[in-house]
């Protein structure tokens, strides 16, 4: 019995296997008004056909400032949600949930506008940030964006807190000061309210930088307290990825490099969580669950060399699934 291909069930919503679609920025808007596009389609449609369980819709931003760039998705007006009305119908009806990952880029934003941030310093070759005096707007928004994702027909919600944006940057103690505990509020804040505003049945994922890979940063023992933190606020899984918040770490990157981080948090904090990074072997991936390092497995790169990546892990594994009846002569 092959665990990655077993369901694995988040408060309503029962995925078919436990092989999500990481959320990958396509930057592809071509109008810059934040409305998901035919390209966004295909994209995504593509991994429901190929058999992923759950589809997480790339970093998609609660309000304009937020975008990493003009070409990023939103969902802060109607216009967005009627959009990705379409996508998330699609995905559903090949057989997968549709995900979507809630985000602001804070400090790492490179429109046209001015960024926020708990700082005032920029990322290096970024704008000088607006430092943040109050978080009550922030929050707002995730609670937002949250609800218009429930209406555009997403069933998981994915709050992104790593790679340097702006919730991280509140808990990093590289671009904010005060304890722990001071430090890890806002996305703490973020997340209650999220889970208060969408109600007990929707699964609210939250990922994580699981260090800052720099001597003074973010740890893999801080990320316990914060994981701790953010399950009694409401998060059913802590995807645990990591870096992003300064570019001068040195990071050993390798097969499944980030393992570790997901393995720790879940093992210390006694929450389920998610592995990425450079996972690309059915075998591998396997291994992974098996060994209790996670509870699901997300994939990247490997989904965007082959879309149909869950199928042919399938079939190295000894694994009968259904493919989509127009390309079962195939398999």
């Amino acid at each position: 019995m092959s665990l990655l291909f077993s369901p694995l069930t988040l408060r309503s919503v029962t995925l078919p296997n436990r092989i999500a679609v990481s959320p990958m920025c396509q930057y592809s808007v071509t109008k810059e008004d934040g409305v998901p596009t035919e390209w966004h389609l295909v994209h995504l449609g593509s991994r429901a056909v190929g058999g992923a369980g759950l589809v997480i819709a790339e970093a998609t931003a609660v309000e304009p400032r937020g975008r990493i760039s003009p070409q990023d998705v939103g969902i802060w007006n109607d216009e967005q949600v009627e959009a990705w009305k379409r996508i998330t119908a699609f995905i559903k009806e090949h057989g997968a949930v549709p995900g979507i990952q809630l985000a602001h880029a804070g400090r790492k934003a490179i429109g046209d506008w001015v960024p926020v941030a708990p700082t005032t310093e920029p990322f290096p070759g970024g704008n000088t940030p607006e430092k943040l005096t109050g978080h009550t707007g922030i929050v707002k928004a995730f609670v937002d964006g949250a609800l218009r994702a429930i209406e555009a027909g997403f069933e998981v919600l994915e709050i992104h807190a790593a790679h340097g944006y702006l919730l991280h940057e509140y808990y990093s103690p590289l671009t904010n000061e005060g304890s722990l505990e001071e430090r890890i509020a806002v996305p703490v804040e973020v997340t209650a309210a999220v889970r208060a505003a969408v109600g007990p049945d929707v699964p609210v994922l939250v990922r994580i930088s699981g260090t800052d890979w720099v001597d003074n940063g973010w740890t893999a023992d801080d990320s316990v307290v914060l994981a701790q933190a953010l399950k009694a606020a409401g998060a059913d899984l802590i995807d645990v990825s990591s870096g992003g918040n300064t570019a001068q770490a040195e990071i050993p990157i390798g097969p499944g490099y980030q393992v570790p981080l997901a393995e720790a948090v879940r093992r210390k904090a006694d929450v389920p969580t998610g592995a990425v990074g450079l996972i690309t072997g059915a075998v591998q991936a396997e291994q992974v669950l098996t060994d209790g390092s996670a509870d699901l497995v997300l994939l990247a790169r490997e989904l965007l060399r082959d879309p149909y990546w869950p199928l042919h892990a399938a079939q190295q594994l000894g694994v009968e699934v259904d493919a989509p009846r127009q390309y079962a002569r195939a398999f």
